[in-house]
């Protein structure tokens, strides 16, 4: 009896191992924690093609948008940790939102795989606005206090830092106004609602509404005539950069396997030539370096919201 089960079990063990390496061996569902049309929806449906095509399993993008990222994200944490439910997420919800409203997941919820895409964030012009550059918008905002009308898309996000930050280092207060996303936040600008805000740099082209700085290090090939706001006197600097995660705990072979599938979705033609046309820029790491990336963020968050008093 006790060698008929020892066969048994040497019988069984080597399907088992298969069964175990064998990931994914069905579709993988992608939370976009953002509505239909915005940038990170617009890089999940990107990226899913070539994931699904590195993977040899279906990607299925599942949108899950609301309350600036954080319904989404939430979401995810919650799921099960097996590699069959991930999301793909840029920075704030995870590296600021937790520092300025109380929720039920922080960074060491999710395990990181890997980055995709970094969107440059420029300052841009809203129509009829009293000014026409960086200067003047400065000097009216300098005139009384919220004189000037800006727009951002909720409460510390990734926007609505970065123009607090510069309007700090100018002594300027101004109103801010809260949309739910970039596509009313144009529309409001279009309507000569708002003066200003700070937005991906595909946001003028598609708009065609005037950017008059970027919030990068070095000006933007696509927008070389548009200064930076660090040659402008006000070295502020940041943009909304994201990819893929899960929940905490997935197997180590599952978080191995969408890393290398995503390194070859980035690379691809396919993912690259959709960045480009949305102004992103394919920017992979894997994720041991992703997750130390939106950690660092995630510190020097913590204390810029306080100083701005949007931390909690």
């Amino acid at each position: 009896m006790m060698r008929l089960l020892t066969l048994l079990l040497a019988a069984v063990a080597p399907s088992l191992a298969h069964a175990q390496e064998a990931f994914p061996s069905r579709p993988i569902t992608l939370i976009a924690a953002y509505p239909p049309g915005g940038n990170t929806d617009l890089m999940a449906r990107a990226l899913q093609p070539e994931l699904s095509r590195a993977l040899g399993q279906t990607v299925v993008v599942v949108n899950r948008g609301g309350a600036a990222g954080t319904i989404g994200t939430a979401e995810l944490a919650r799921a099960r940790a097996d590699g069959y439910t991930i999301g793909i997420t840029p920075n704030n919800p995870i590296t600021a939102q937790p520092h300025a409203i109380n929720l039920t997941y922080s960074l060491d919820s999710f395990r990181f795989l890997c980055r995709v895409y970094d969107n440059p964030q420029v300052v841009i012009l809203g129509r009829n606005a009293p000014f026409q550059d960086f200067a003047g918008l400065v000097a009216l905002g300098r005139s009384a206090r919220e004189a000037l009308v800006y727009g951002a898309p909720g409460n510390a996000s990734t926007q609505h830092i970065l123009m607090a930050a510069l309007l700090k280092r100018a002594g300027v207060e101004g109103l801010m106004v809260s949309f739910t996303g970039a596509g009313p936040m144009s529309q409001a600008a279009l309507g000569g609602q708002i003066m200003a805000f700070i937005e991906a740099s595909s946001i003028p082209a598609s708009t065609g509404l005037t950017p008059i700085a970027t919030v990068t290090a070095q000006r933007l090939p696509h927008l070389p005539n548009v200064p930076t706001v660090g040659e402008l006197g006000f070295p502020v600097q940041g943009s909304s950069h994201g990819g893929l995660i899960a929940p905490a705990g997935i197997p180590d072979a599952a978080a191995a396997a969408i890393e290398r599938a995503c390194e070859a979705a980035v690379a691809s033609e396919g993912f690259r030539t959709t960045a480009q046309r949305l102004a992103s820029v394919p920017a992979f790491l894997p994720g041991t370096a992703f997750r130390e990336t939106f950690a660092a963020e995630s510190t020097a968050n913590q204390a810029l919201l306080r100083d701005l008093g949007l931390g909690r």
